[in-house]
């Protein structure tokens, strides 16, 4: 009898154990999408890496999107877990400093998961709106982000009259365009003189200071006129 080894293909180690499919067909198919590409992403070739069934599957990600969008809730539970963490290392109590630290938190997550940073980047390939952790999650990172400019506004480093939807979405997009530029390899061509990751991290404290720094200006013109 021949050996399965002996075609010259190598076999697919069994990784499934009892309780924990859901667990290793994302584990497998965040191993499909870096080696060839999320467009190569099928539920039948994430059960033959995980050592299973072909139909086994089915029962937990009856399409492709379904089996991405598994592999977006399990990238915003370490986002959310390292954007906490992020938080916890600075102080609590000056919201402009823990504004920014969310947005940290996010770019260091992002540059050292760019698999993960992709799939739930893409509403393309994820169902969004249907899970309710990606919303929730979402939701509570965006309301974190209100209630420290309000705190912030209410210290007098933000301006009275400060758009907070369009900042934060202003700060998203921000962080957002750093992490993506990161990691797909045009800072050397902007911006050479630093390591990406910390180039980006400079960016943002820019992003962040100009922001408080302009309230301030507002709250005493003098202080701006003086600094010219």
């Amino acid at each position: 009898m021949t050996n399965p080894t002996d075609s010259g293909e190598a076999t697919t180690p069994k990784r499934y154990h009892h309780g924990n499919l859901v667990e290793a067909l994302i584990a497998a198919t965040v191993e499909i999408i870096e080696e060839r590409g999320a467009e190569h992403v099928s539920v039948r070739e994430a059960a033959k890496r995980a050592g299973v069934s072909p139909g086994a599957p089915f029962r937990h990600f009856r399409s492709k999107t379904a089996l991405l969008t598994a592999v977006a809730e399990q990238a915003m539970n370490r986002l959310t877990e390292a954007v906490a963490d992020a938080q916890s290392k600075v102080d609590s109590a000056d919201p402009i400093v823990a504004f920014e630290a969310i947005g940290q938190g996010y770019l260091e997550w992002a540059i050292s998961n760019p698999t993960h940073f992709q799939i739930i980047s893409s509403r393309t390939l994820i169902d969004f709106d249907a899970s309710d952790s990606l919303r929730d999650q979402n939701e509570a990172v965006r309301r974190k982000m209100i209630d420290l400019l309000t705190q912030a506004q209410q210290q007098g480093r933000l301006a009275p009259d400060t758009d907070f939807d369009h900042l934060v979405l202003a700060a998203r997009a921000f962080v957002y365009g750093l992490a993506r530029m990161a990691i797909d390899g045009h800072f050397p061509e902007w911006h050479p003189s630093e390591p990406p990751s910390l180039a980006a991290r400079r960016a943002l404290h820019l992003f962040m200071s100009r922001i408080s720094s302009k309230a301030q200006s507002q709250e005493h013109p003098e202080v701006a006129t003086r600094d010219r």
